[in-house]
């Protein structure tokens, strides 16, 4: 059992299913105050709602559910003043949220790419301006970003405005690390391959509104999307399950301050995402140093 001082409070976001709703549990288990943030806990999540509730119930851990929007900064900003007075602090926050569609890139309009660009990258900034002022002024703190490795990997096609996102999510997470370092916050980008199952983001996944552009791509490309699918879960290791991802942030947020990791890779299928990365991390690290910035690096990046 962990200590008062052991205990983290910690937030993520979009928590009602996938990685976060796992992540949520496995953080509880590991004895950490955990606020699995969810939007419409009174609506279509009300079941998710009960989940978390009889999980704490039943397993004597401190997890909490809380009405969180994250296109909303009213909805984030109500939840995180819950959060601050009930404990004055939050000492890690994961930026979890996302959503996913499918389908040829030109037969989604542009108010969609706007969407996604909203769910998946607008969204942590809400949230930053939210949480970072109390990390800031208490001088330590954890952001943990999930990311893809579709952000420097290879990339199957119909999935453009995702990657897209995505990568945009992952570049604002390395600028944060930078412009965040000198308050003594850390950084960690935890970045999941393809998991073929386990998670909600195919279930879930938004469709091109222009059916008639994606009915003459379906004459080229009839049945691509279900041909990926095949291909990755043929080639992903039978032991390769979700649990990995959440495994991996709890081990993450364990660690002392100064030897968290920068960026990790949890990715089965091996799309080659880690071996860019650690080229384009170099470099900026090089860079950084080069123009005597290099304080701003973290020690293990």
């Amino acid at each position: 059992m962990k200590s008062e001082e052991q205990k983290k409070v910690i937030v993520i976001t979009g928590a009602s299913s996938g990685f976060g709703a796992l992540t949520a549990r496995t953080l509880s288990k590991a004895g950490h105050i955990v606020y699995a943030g969810m939007r419409e806990t009174n609506g279509r999540n009300a079941h998710q709602v009960t989940a978390v509730i009889d999980y704490s119930t039943k397993h004597m851990v401190n997890i909490n559910a809380i009405e969180m929007d994250v296109n909303s900064q009213n909805s984030i900003d109500s939840a995180v003043r819950e959060i601050l007075t009930k404990h004055t602090h939050i000492d890690v926050l994961i930026h979890n949220a996302g959503h996913m569609v499918v389908g040829p890139a030109e037969a989604f309009t542009p108010e969609q790419l706007a969407e996604m660009y909203n769910i998946n990258v607008l969204s942590t900034q809400r949230v930053n301006r939210a949480v970072l002022p109390n990390m800031r002024k208490r001088g330590q703190g954890l952001i943990i970003w999930v990311s893809s490795s579709s952000v420097k990997g290879g990339t199957p096609p119909y999935l453009a405005p995702y990657f897209a996102a995505k990568a945009g999510m992952d570049s604002l997470a390395v600028s944060y690390a930078a412009e965040l370092a000198r308050f003594g916050i850390e950084t960690s980008i935890v970045v999941p391959g393809s998991f073929t199952s386990g998670t909600n983001h195919f279930i879930n996944a938004g469709q091109p509104q222009d059916k008639q552009v994606q009915a003459e791509y379906d004459a080229k490309y009839n049945g691509l999307i279900d041909q990926i699918g095949e291909k990755l879960a043929a080639i992903s290791p039978e032991d390769a399950d979700v649990s990995m991802v959440s495994d991996e942030i709890a081990r993450i947020v364990s660690l002392p301050e100064g030897e968290r990791p920068y960026r990790v890779h949890i990715d089965p299928v091996d799309d080659g995402s880690e071996e860019v990365s650690i080229v384009a991390d170099r470099v900026s690290k090089e860079f950084l140093t080069r123009i005597g910035l290099d304080d701003l690096l973290q020690k293990n990046q």
